[in-house]
């Protein structure tokens, strides 16, 4: 009988990150080049498979994680770092639903300024899982940690500065609460995103 050939758990955390930051990129496409009957839709159409399959992903290691004799790192590690990356992944998908749902007809300004620290957080991710199973020696691993963690608070302040500038210049009491939810989802993917980094650098301490 053959052997089932073993699971790679950094593979598959590296493919969910990858699917993450691809859906990052497409959402500052869409951002950029905002269109609520055309962009919209077909981009987030490409968000929502990436997000499916992503949900395949973490489904399928998290029953590996049942089944493995032995894991590279502690299975409770593999499983939350995983489940950390989905959330982003599952923050990004979510404003598009939010763009459609609150029939969002015209973007505010500097909204591609926050989508783009979105691509740039998801990328530290991206990088950091990719080189977390070599982190003994790798080069990049803890300057990526820290440039996402610069990015999130320079979003802190965007965020601060967006929503004051909504709550003070805004006449339009229904546009200020479509705009409060928005702004709050994609300070929470860059949240999710530093939580993410900083998981895996106390990976890294805990395995040194």
């Amino acid at each position: 009988m053959a052997r089932k050939k073993q699971y790679d758990f950094f593979k598959a955390m590296e493919h969910l990150a990858a699917n993450t930051h691809q859906a990052a990129e497409l959402l500052a496409g869409l951002v950029r080049n905002y269109n609520a009957e055309t962009t919209l839709i077909t981009e987030s159409e490409k968000i929502h498979i990436l997000e499916k399959e992503a949900d395949t992903i973490v489904t399928e290691l998290t029953n590996e994680l049942y089944d493995a004799f032995i894991t590279p790192i502690d299975r409770e590690d593999i499983l939350v770092i995983s489940e950390r990356i989905d959330d982003i992944l599952d923050g990004i998908n979510g404003v598009t639903y939010l763009f459609e749902n609150l029939v969002i007809t015209q973007l505010r300004p500097e909204t591609d300024v926050f989508a783009d620290m979105i691509v740039t957080a998801v990328k530290g991710v991206h990088t950091a899982t990719v080189e977390f199973p070599k982190f003994k020696h790798s080069k990049t691993l803890k300057s990526m940690i820290d440039e996402v963690n610069t990015i999130e608070s320079e979003a802190d302040r965007l965020y601060s500065r967006l929503k004051k500038d909504l709550f003070t210049n805004e006449t339009d009491p229904l546009e200020v609460i479509k705009w409060k939810e928005i702004y709050d989802r994609l300070e929470e993917i860059i949240n999710n995103s530093e939580d993410a980094v900083d998981i895996i650098d106390g990976m890294v301490i805990k395995n040194t």
